[in-house]
């Protein structure tokens, strides 16, 4: 295809999809796709909820298993397409946007399936890991459950993106 056709071509898929009423959004993730992501996030609240202190949504434990859904659990990919959309087929949509007593209802129902019990079990031990873990894995932003633990802050090895001097706040740019 010459460089005339593919802008014409592209030109015309860009224009039929804001005649439709779609827009193109940049996707952050590496791994997951958008509504992949909002599942996850949602699940991984219902994990690590948030309380008197953060939860797995303010750590960035979906940032932590979508990256190393990258790198790492590349061999668990699969697992987390097929567990992310038996909870979106289960909630009949969007699993995120579903009423909070139908998200665990299906979270629960999910627990106890053998078919998906697996991706259940993964999700935990990967939000408890990004909820945990060392921030430079993506997950514990802002050291939050380090914090709460009263764990004394650990510089990162070759950089220092956190003022350790101000509590490890992250470092003004």
């Amino acid at each position: 295809m010459d460089r005339r056709k593919f802008l014409h071509a592209t030109t015309a898929a860009a224009v039929a999809g804001a005649a439709a009423g779609c827009t193109v959004v940049n996707n952050p993730f590496r791994s997951l796709s958008l509504e992949e992501a909002a599942t996850l996030q949602a699940l991984c609240g219902w994990i690590i909820p948030e309380d008197t202190a953060p939860g797995a949504r303010q750590a960035g434990v979906v940032n932590y298993i979508d990256r190393q859904l990258a790198r790492k659990f590349r061999e668990h990919r699969e697992t987390y397409r097929n567990g992310l959309a038996a909870a979106v087929h289960l909630a009949g949509g969007c699993y995120a946007a579903a009423p909070p007593e139908r998200q665990l209802a299906i979270l629960r129902r999910m627990e106890q399936a053998p078919e998906t019990r697996r991706f259940v079990d993964l999700v935990v031990t990967h939000s408890m890991q990004g909820f945990y873990g060392n921030p430079r894995h993506g997950g514990n932003r802002d050291f939050v459950s380090w914090r709460m633990l009263e764990i004394p802050l650990v510089p990162f090895r070759g950089r220092n993106p956190y003022d350790f001097a101000n509590g490890g706040r992250r470092a003004e740019s």
